[in-house]
């Protein structure tokens, strides 16, 4: 499976207008936190892979994040980029049922925690593609546009998101590949 993924920074509140204008639709809420980590045969950063551990919650109706036994918690591998105008990359997921189990796991085979990346998530379902308002810790507001394809469907589905950034008054030449993790190591240096 492929992700189709083009983010921008954006303004949440002209976005979010904009969405309620197409009468697109609220999914959830979630507050994210993704630890990255790094494999010890390579370096993830210059092979432009990813593997991380998502732990999520459910945001409650005042904006505060449900009790720990809401939390869900994914393993993800992330490729290499396949192209030069989105971040589209071969993504493989699954549901992990103990978080301290999977992480002891990865420490014993030598993978090492890199950072940390923690975000406010507000999701959208719109013509078809996933819509999430982000605000990432120590980094801002941003949009992404994103759907989920098989390899064959992967220049479409970016045709597709380009058009539904633009529906939203969002210009993708302001599309940033960097993923939030290498945003956060940047500002960090």
């Amino acid at each position: 499976m492929y992700e189709v993924e083009i983010k921008v920074r954006a303004d949440h509140d002209s976005v979010r207008g904009a969405l309620e204008k197409r009468e697109a639709a609220v999914l959830n809420t979630v507050t994210q936190a993704d630890t990255y980590y790094d494999a010890p045969m390579r370096e993830f950063a210059e092979t432009d892979e990813a593997l991380r551990v998502r732990r999520e919650r459910a945001d409650s109706e005042d904006g505060r994040s449900r009790s720990r036994d809401a939390e869900t918690v994914k393993l993800t591998y992330k490729g290499p980029l396949v192209d030069e105008s989105s971040k589209t990359r071969e993504e493989h997921e699954t549901a992990v049922e103990d978080a301290a189990a999977i992480e002891a796991t990865l420490d014993a085979l030598g993978f090492e925690p890199v950072a940390t990346v923690e975000k406010r998530r507000e999701r959208f379902a719109f013509d078809g593609y996933t819509v999430s308002l982000d605000v990432v810790t120590d980094l801002g507001e941003f949009v992404e546009i994103e759907k989920e394809v098989e390899e064959a469907e992967i220049d479409e589905a970016r045709e597709g998101a380009v058009a539904v950034l633009e529906s939203l008054d969002l210009d993708p030449e302001e599309g940033i590949r960097t993923s939030y993790l290498g945003l956060l190591l940047a500002d960090a240096q």
